[in-house]
């Protein structure tokens, strides 16, 4: 079970972040995040959100398909039809796990790899949820599971920052710097290869058995290989696509598309080949973008604009119940609790006499009066429908009705 803290109101859950490390956040912050691997021993039980019965329920009965479940062995991924068939009459779809297949193979030595638990393990749904909202970015969650004495994969870097969360079992990590620090997403470690292979035979930073509890954090870049003991190894790699200054300079590359002199062609003529010829060109051309850049209206605005559309597109909202909202609908009460749904976020806009929300997909135009109950609801606690201010119980109950139609807020207890 999740460490917990007793007050005075009863037990406090220790947050998605902290049970991925052991330090304070700000000092992870500070000394740790985007710039250098940490190891935080004894950290926390995970059993809660993940277990061996977890992964037999997910091969056996949930009829997984490709690329949900992956198996690898000796550093290669195997070919999926040695793990998948058909489901049989009534679920004629051909590239369902097959559990005695993925016996087989794991018996041989296979790592099973299962994908987007975030989204299909109830557990990693909330869990990851709430990370990303302390994150600030999109992140997923993986489960390797490893036969004993077996190495899923050669030593190599992920793209993206990951924590790795041992579940059960134990495995032997060999961490090493990065040869080619913060690498983007199309930068891949095989690029690469023989400088990892180089750096993965000298001095490790880390050297370590993890055992069940222990977590791991990597920046993306650092080299890793992990090999299961004894016992078959479970453990969780929570990757994050964290945000780069990259992405800020393709958000503001934006404004080419608005720029007459960055879209005016070349001259007729010309040999792209030839860096005489281009210099002038290339010249002029950093000039008319640092113009267009420095003259934009709010450049932090559309940054802001672009890449909160591209998170909402990332990430996902706590789930709704269909069947529950729709009930709750008809039988809304001065009583009913409801609350803002978790992970979508909100703006509220007035403009004269109406106040325009916009929450993830969802933008809806409301009279004024109602911007004091949207701004309660916006702070993400549980409130009363009867309570909301500046609305009246009549008004209270057909703002909450399209709030919960539009799948902006949810029911609570």
């Amino acid at each position: 079970m999740a460490q917990d803290a007793l007050t005075e109101r009863g037990p406090v859950t220790r947050s998605a972040l902290s049970r991925c490390i052991h330090l304070p956040v700000e000092q992870f912050a500070r000394e740790h995040w985007g710039r250098a691997a940490l190891l935080s021993p004894a950290n926390d039980d995970f059993s809660d959100l993940f277990s061996p019965a977890a992964v037999d329920e997910l091969v056996g009965r949930r009829a997984l398909r490709t690329p949900f479940i992956r198996l690898a062995h000796e550093g290669s991924v195997l070919a999926p039809e040695r793990f998948t068939a058909s489901g049989g009459f009534g679920a004629e779809v051909a590239d369902q796990v097959s559990s005695d297949k993925v016996l087989a193979e794991f018996a041989a030595g296979a790592t099973i790899v299962l994908q987007g638990l975030h989204r299909m393990w109830p557990p990693l749904v909330d869990f990851t949820r709430a990370l990303v909202g302390e994150l600030g970015h999109p992140a997923q969650v993986n489960a390797y599971v490893t036969p004993p004495s077996s190495q899923g994969f050669s030593p190599h870097y992920d793209t993206h920052d990951v924590f790795v969360l041992q579940v059960s079992g134990e495995k032997h990590w060999v961490i090493h710097a990065p040869v080619h620090p913060d690498p983007l997403k199309g930068q891949v470690w095989t690029d690469h290869r023989e400088q990892v292979a180089a750096a993965a035979a000298g001095e490790p930073v880390i050297d370590r058995v993890l055992r069940p509890g222990d977590a791991l954090y990597l920046p993306r870049g650092w080299i890793h290989s992990a090999t299961a003991l004894g016992d078959t190894s479970i453990h969780l790699t929570v990757g994050m696509a964290a945000y780069t200054r990259a992405d800020v300079v393709d958000t503001l590359l934006s404004v080419v598309g608005d720029t007459r002199a960055l879209r005016a062609s070349l001259p007729l003529g010309v040999d792209v080949s030839d860096a005489d010829q281009l210099r002038p060109i290339v010249q002029e051309t950093v000039d008319a973008l640092v113009t267009a850049l420095t003259s934009a209206a709010d450049p932090g605005g559309l940054v802001a604009r672009r890449l909160g559309a591209r998170f909402e597109r990332d990430t996902r909202p706590e789930p709704v119940a269909p069947l529950a909202t729709l009930a709750a609908i008809g039988s809304l009460s001065e009583h009913t609790r409801v609350r803002w749904r978790d992970g979508l976020g909100g703006r509220l806009e007035t403009d004269g006499d109406t106040v325009r929300l916009t929450a993830g997909r969802v933008v809806l135009s409301l009279p004024a009066e109602a911007s004091p109950a949207l701004q309660v609801l916006l702070t993400g606690d549980p409130v009363a429908v009867g309570s909301l201010p500046g609305l009246d119980l009549a008004s209270a109950v057909v703002v909450v009705r399209r709030l919960l139609r539009e799948g902006v807020a949810v029911t609570s207890p």
